[in-house]
């Protein structure tokens, strides 16, 4: 990447309303007892955990742009969905505390089999903190579409009611992270690093997406490697793909290939937000080796694919590898029984 480059990504990303939400940057941290415990290759982690609101995530980059539209929309009220565990509304509503707005969410019993205190810990309680008014859907929903319904009632009732999807994931909250796929790249050069591998855990799309059109606006050829968290690997490519063609036209004209999203759907188990051994093994060694607490819906089945793919040989042990780490600690509380039990 050259410094011309990177001026042109910051032209561009300033043509967009935004609000200072987030600790930036976050640290770029060496790994050296998981790097050793693995036997190489010498592992990095992005400290996307460490954003800041509400004790961080990846999903305040990306509500630094959409909370930004919606105060341009005039809103006094942000709809959005998630999960019950979702770190994403958690932060939305942190969000709409600190911006003077008031917030409403959707969330959704997705995953089966939890005890009645799933919906009282962690992200929930959180939620709570903040003051919002929750609905609860049954899984299979379209919930999307459940959240702009209940944004339309809201407008029914005079609210000026501004949607923000899933995940934060559209092209407006992807430029979130373009903007970190800007902060990685300076601070490679800084560094002196020049990674074969980044790897993120991967569900609503928009984190890969964003990083994915944030690099190829940049020129740069670093693959990016998407552990997914729910979906088989040609849908989630599908889901990332439209997304990032999206976002890298906001930013330039170069045609984006398909070729450049990968995704492994080899650590989702058996769904969503229900933890496999290797997403116990890699929360554990994680914060075993190096006080670092991944959480049991994304960070740690992302955790678990690098350690998978490594032991596999699928990445081999030269070079170094960087883990997006995306955050959603909040969340180990929902599953402790499982976590200590595995």
């Amino acid at each position: 990447m050259t410094n011309n480059k990177e001026t042109i990504v910051k032209d561009i990303l300033s043509k967009f309303p935004r609000v200072k939400l987030c600790h930036q940057p976050t640290a770029l941290e060496e790994m050296p007892r998981l790097t050793e415990v693995l036997g190489g290759p010498r592992l990095w982690i992005k400290r996307d955990d460490c954003t800041g609101l509400a004790t961080g995530g990846n999903k305040t980059r990306k509500l630094e742009f959409l909370m930004a539209a919606a105060l341009e929309a005039g809103a006094d009220i942000v709809v959005t969905q998630g999960a019950v565990q979702s770190n994403h509304v958690r932060q939305t509503a942190a969000a709409a505390c600190k911006l003077g707005l008031d917030c409403y969410a959707l969330l959704e019993r997705r995953v089966a089999g939890r005890n009645e205190k799933y919906e009282q810990t962690g992200n929930v309680f959180f939620d709570q903190m903040f003051n919002i008014e929750i609905e609860f859907r049954p899984p299979g929903l379209d919930m999307n579409d459940e959240a702009r319904q209940a944004a339309e009632k809201l407008r029914s009732r005079g609210r000026n009611a501004y949607f923000i999807p899933g995940g934060g994931s559209n092209e407006t909250g992807a430029l979130g992270y373009v903007s970190s796929a800007q902060e990685l790249l300076h601070q490679l050069e800084q560094t002196n690093l020049n990674p074969k591998l980044i790897v993120l855990s991967t569900g609503s799309a928009g984190t890969q997406a964003g990083m994915v059109a944030g690099f190829h606006a940049l020129g740069c050829d670093i693959p990016i490697m998407g552990i997914s968290v729910r979906q088989s690997t040609n849908i989630q490519i599908d889901n990332v793909y439209k997304l990032a063609v999206k976002t890298a036209g906001l930013l330039t004209d170069k045609p984006l290939s398909r070729n450049k999203i990968l995704v492994d759907d080899g650590y989702v188990g058996e769904g969503y937000g229900i933890p496999t051994d290797g997403t116990l093994e890699a929360i554990k060694m994680a914060a075993h080796n190096e006080g670092i607490l991944l959480d049991p819906v994304y960070s740690g089945k992302g955790m678990a694919g690098i350690i998978g793919q490594i032991r596999n040989g699928q990445i081999n042990s030269n070079g170094d590898v960087v883990f997006l780490h995306t955050g959603g600690a909040v969340s180990l509380f929902a599953y402790e029984d499982q976590i200590l039990a595995g």
